[in-house]
């Protein structure tokens, strides 16, 4: 499990370091905006302020700053990601 946690937080930072933040972890405004045709969730649309209360739960379940979407220095270094923590810092 670790290991897959140190994984996923290695390709989250990697994102950040291509300049990807929180603003980038959304769903395109048709999924806002446009019903869903058919299944058992047809007429839905997401809202936009459940995904953003989604993403704060997310982010900290994850031990990522909840206000930027990247994960913490602290994060980085309980998962051995020293390195990357120092470097992550640059990229902020």
């Amino acid at each position: 499990m670790q290991f897959g946690e140190k994984v996923f937080t290695l390709l989250k930072a990697y994102t950040v370091r291509q300049g990807l933040t929180r603003k980038d972890d959304t769903w395109p405004d048709r999924f806002y905006t446009e019903p869903l045709p058919e299944g058992p969730a047809k007429g839905a649309v997401l809202s936009r302020d459940e995904i953003e209360q989604l993403l704060d739960e997310y982010y900290e379940l994850r031990g990522w700053d909840k206000t930027r979407g990247i994960p913490t220095k602290e994060k980085l270094i309980q998962l051995g990601l020293r390195d990357i923590a120092d470097s992550l810092l640059q990229w902020r």
